[in-house]
């Protein structure tokens, strides 16, 4: 063992074992909101307040049923507060809170406001946007996209996300985002984590934070922020769960069903779901490139169908004891299978500016591909004293493995004698295996008036082993090895420390800085060519975050930050891929990580309405490089490290109520990128101001019909080489409740008026390509949803998990 692991496995067990002091009594605060019919109000603010003060102290939401919970370690003269969109605010009398105190309210019951709709009985949905300081939190749960659509399509919809059509999140503007769930990162390739989102129904998820500057107790790793999703939380002492069944037609009918169950019985608490999900969908890809001969112009016109069978089984459980009010364990385990199938037929037609002959190639491609993962989780927490001291420890374990099967048939022909074409047929054969094993424990130290420190560790050991094995043959002869054939073994151990001190200067200022320490001992070896290359590198993250309260109403954010971004496991491997004879990709065991020096002013009006302002530069980039061969008229894409981009950006969110219940959020985001690098013997030097606009409304219509429009418009932008003309869609859903509410109907429609499109182009040194892609977003969805419930509200506690490297799988 390496004298580095020794010593962080030697400060995690001391770190652990600090947990031997007692912890007074949370005070506990319960009840339940109904409207004046009786009626469960789910999604209603409920807060508590010093009564003198007026000062918020924590707070909560009811759930589903309208109940509520709230624990605390305060004391002193308090009042609750509920408010609801279309409802009065309810203040109840001040009274005492003391720790270990349980306060039931019982039923709670409040008014609608008056102007509501007097013939018809409605009620507001749930505000889908709050602002706090550190982060922007999107609700889902209860809104009509939460039903019948997926992880993946609540994150599309979020401020400053885009999500392209190579399933790369981008935020404000900037790629390099990690995903987190109940804190814990995702480690998982853009592809895989695009399929597994797929797979999670959004009606699990409660809401997505978006963090755009983090702190130095999350990871460095995600040079353009953090996207968090939270799920649902158990809130039934006793039995619920949900179970449905549905299908998207687009061309080609994906079905899907799932079944979710939740149990808790004494200090256990038990959850388990299982979602089957297909995602089929055919893509539409015209290229077109030009070659610069000494004759004249080669043209290549290739039109490229694909149909994409993507099938997957998705399990997740966990179990938590509570050993008492202050400690308590548990473990959580995800398992997952997926199976692909890509069929491809491409048929290109080549002008010779010498000859008026016509060259035909015609490509079919099929993949077959298969993915088991399994992820599990050991973790603990602890409250250590009544100032809040907590000690949190997890322990995460992945394995993936994937194997893929390719064959890719060619004939070549002239004019019209397609009877007298020649082939030959490349066969690819690529098995991956990963396995990762992370370490991390955290200790949170309140010292009163806002005061706080944090420290942590963490630990990462990454092995991946990918065996790519290429064979060729003629039309009738036998299959012979290609000598792009490879193996490639990668090891990764990364080590981290970190400590953040959070204060106030003044009444009005407040403040978070922080540094974050990692090493990383790196070792990528090429069995085939025999070359290793390795890396060891110290680097510090510092981050600072300040809070400026102007007013009640106002305030002002500042951060700034380092952040890091590594390569996936697969792009270090120097693999050759053939897409189709005259495109190949190729991998780069030489790709360096990306670092990201981030910078924002976020300004924020009531609560509620957002004005940033943030500049980034980006060292090392990662970026797909187009290269072209025009004696042998083939391209080859990779991924390299660009000298520096920057970028920077302005986002504007103004939610607008126009009645009780039509509700609307609106964004508005100014990005300008500038990229500028040596490409081989080329200077890239180009920029670009890229306008997105998103506007969402909801509607609660009567007799329980909820129904959300959005419409997205993506201006033109510049990723590197290419630049990607501007497009837009619509998106149309309806929920109906049924059965007392216990059974949903959801009819979603995406892409109303197919204008999804991408067209782009790529015109750099003598490179002059065009590309149009359409991947038949237009569809609808529908979807039925029963849920069961019985049982009565109870508390689960929170906690944080690893956080990096399985978000670079591939």
């Amino acid at each position: 063992m390496k004298t580095s692991t020794q010593i962080f496995a030697a400060l995690f067990f001391f770190f652990l074992g600090i947990s031997n002091l007692a912890a007074k009594e949370l005070s506990r605060i319960s009840g339940e909101i109904k409207d004046e019919n009786g009626l469960a109000l789910p999604f209603a603010n409920v807060a508590i307040f010093e009564a003198e003060t007026e000062k918020l102290l924590t707070g909560t939401v009811t759930d589903d049923q309208g109940k509520f919970l709230i624990e605390s370690s305060k004391s002193g003269k308090v009042q609750l507060v509920v408010s609801s969109i279309g409802f009065e605010t309810y203040r109840s009398e001040a009274f005492e809170l003391q720790p270990g105190m349980n306060k039931q309210f019982g039923s709670i019951s409040i008014k609608e406001e008056a102007g509501n709709l007097s013939e018809v009985t409605v009620r507001a949905t749930r505000p889908e946007i709050t602002i706090e300081a550190d982060k922007t939190t999107v609700n889902v749960e209860g809104t009509v996209m939460a039903e019948g659509n997926t992880a993946l399509d609540v994150i599309a919809r979020s401020p400053g996300i885009y999500v392209d059509q190579d399933n790369n999140i981008n935020l404000n503007g900037r790629p390099g985002v990690t995903v987190m769930i109940n804190d814990r990162q995702t480690y998982m390739s853009s592809n895989d984590l695009a399929n597994f989102l797929r797979s999670m129904p959004a009606e699990n998820i409660k809401s997505i934070e978006i963090i755009n500057s983090p702190t130095s107790r999350f990871d460095a790793e995600g040079g353009a922020g953090i996207v968090n999703i939270k799920l649902k939380k158990n809130n039934i002492d006793g039995v619920f769960g949900n179970v449905s069944a549905g299908g998207m037609y687009n061309g080609i009918f994906s079905p899907n069903t799932g079944v979710s169950l939740n149990v808790k019985k004494g200090k256990w608490t038990n959850t388990a779901s299982l979602n089957y999900n297909q995602f089929n969908f055919k893509n539409e890809l015209d290229i077109t490139r030009n070659f610069e001969l000494e004759e004249g112009i080669s043209n290549f016109a290739q039109k490229s169908p694909i149909t994409m069978y993507n099938e997957s089984m998705f399990f997740q459980g966990g179990s938590d004891y509570e050993i008492n009010d202050k400690h308590s364990v548990g473990m959580s385990v995800q398992a997952s299978r997926r199976n692909e199938e890509h069929i491809g037929n491409s048929l290109t037609e080549i002008t010779n500016p010498a000859s008026d002959d016509l060259w035909f190639i015609r490509s079919d491609n099929e993949t077959l591909s298969n993915n088991k993962r399994v992820f599990g989780n050991l973790h603990y927490v602890g409250l250590l004293d009544s100032m809040g001291t907590r000690l949190s420890a997890d322990v995460d374990f992945t394995r993936m493995i994937q194997d893929s099967e390719s064959l890719l048939t060619n004939s070549n022909w002239v004019n019209d004698n397609e009877d007298q074409a020649t082939g030959d047929f490349i066969k690819t054969l690529n098995d991956m295996d990963y396995s990762i094993f992370t370490a991390k424990v955290d200790f949170v130290k309140p010292f009163g008036k806002g005061r706080v420190f944090e420290t942590g560790l963490k630990g990462s050991w990454v092995n991946s082993d990918n065996n790519l094995d290429l064979s060729r043959a003629a039309a009738e002869g036998p299959f012979i090895p290609d000598p792009n054939s490879n193996r490639f073994i990668y090891e990764e151990n990364v080590l981290a420390a970190y400590a953040s001190y959070k204060s106030s200067i003044s009444e009005k200022v407040s403040f978070n800085a922080g540094l974050r320490a990692e090493h990383s001992d790196i070792t990528g070896t090429s069995v085939t060519l025999d070359q290793v290359n390795k890396q060891r590198y110290l680097d510090f993250f510092p981050s600072l975050f300040v809070q400026q309260k102007v007013s009640k109403e106002y305030q002002i954010n500042y951060s700034a930050n380092r952040r890091i971004t590594r390569p996936n496991y697969r792009l270090l491997n120097p693999f050759v891929f053939y897409i189709d004879p005259l495109t190949t990709e190729q991998g780069n065991p030489n790709l360096r990580p990306q670092y990201a020096h981030n910078f924002e002013m976020n300004h924020v009006l009531k609560g509620a309405y957002q004005f940033s302002m943030g500049y980034s530069v980006t060292t090392d980039v990662f970026q797909q490089i187009f290269t072209q061969d025009e004696e042998s008229r083939t391209t080859t894409t990779f991924t390299d490290n660009l000298d520096r981009a920057q970028n920077w950006n302005f986002r504007a969110m103004v939610p607008v109520e126009i009645r009780p219940w039509w509700n609307t959020s609106n964004m508005l985001q100014v990005t300008r990128s500038q990229w500028k690098s040596l490409i081989g013997d080329d200077l890239l030097d180009v920029a670009q101001t890229n306008v997105t606009m998103r506007t969402q409304h909801t509607f609660t219509l009567p007799f329980g019909v909820k129904a959300e429009l959005m419409g997205i418009y993506v201006g033109p932008a510049q990723y590197g080489q290419a630049t990607i003309k501007g497009f837009g869609w619509v998106d149309l859903g309806f929920t109906k409740p049924l059965m007392n509410e216990k059974l949903t109907l959801t009819v979603n429609g995406t892409d109303l008026f197919r204008t999804q499109v991408i067209n782009a182009n790529v015109q750099f040194a003598n490179i002059d390509t065009q590309f149009r892609q359409y991947r038949n977003t237009q569809g609808v969805r529908l979807t039925l949803r029963y849920k069961f419930a019985q049982g009565e509200s109870f508390r689960v506690s929170n906690r944080s998990g690893s956080t990096e490297e399985r978000s670079r799988l591939d």
